[in-house]
């Protein structure tokens, strides 16, 4: 199973349709609310280059915005 972490703030309505599809495909990921966490925002912003939410990021892959294809294809998912 793959280790996913998805950045994203309370009011992203992107970042909702990430998870939604992470939860649909039954993937077990970690979320991380960047707006009250500045640890995690800056290591986002480190990690990605973007301040944007959702980024994710799945076994050291980053993947910004809900690119349903790139996710798909780093999960393998059908």
């Amino acid at each position: 199973m793959a280790k996913v972490k998805v950045y994203t703030t309370p009011t992203c309505p992107w970042c909702v349709r990430a998870k939604e599809f992470l939860n649909r495909h039954k993937v077990k990921y970690a979320e991380v609310d960047v707006a009250s966490d500045d640890k995690a925002r800056d290591e986002m912003v480190e990690k990605s280059g973007q301040m944007g939410v959702p980024v994710i990021e799945v076994d050291g892959k980053i993947v910004v915005g809900f690119d349903r294809e790139a996710l798909t294809k780093i999960l393998k998912l059908q």
